[in-house]
């Protein structure tokens, strides 16, 4: 990425976007529910002096209607 002259940064427009009334308009509403599970599990049964690990998974499902 190249950096912006002065003349380039100079010739840069720009315009107001519009009221949010005005974007909100259209009522389109959409709906994404998410779920997001965290396992882990670790056994150190019967064991003295010793350490466990775990391993842990993470699973996110999202679902879109509009």
């Amino acid at each position: 990425m190249t950096p912006l002259t002065l003349a380039e940064l100079a010739g840069e427009e720009a315009e107001l976007l519009p009221q949010r009334d005005t974007l909100f308009s259209s009522f389109n509403i959409n709906i994404a529910p998410v779920v997001a599970v965290n396992l882990a599990f670790a056994i150190n049964a019967a064991t003295i002096n010793s350490t466990a690990t775990a391993n842990a998974g993470q699973w996110i499902g999202a679902l879109q209607l509009h």
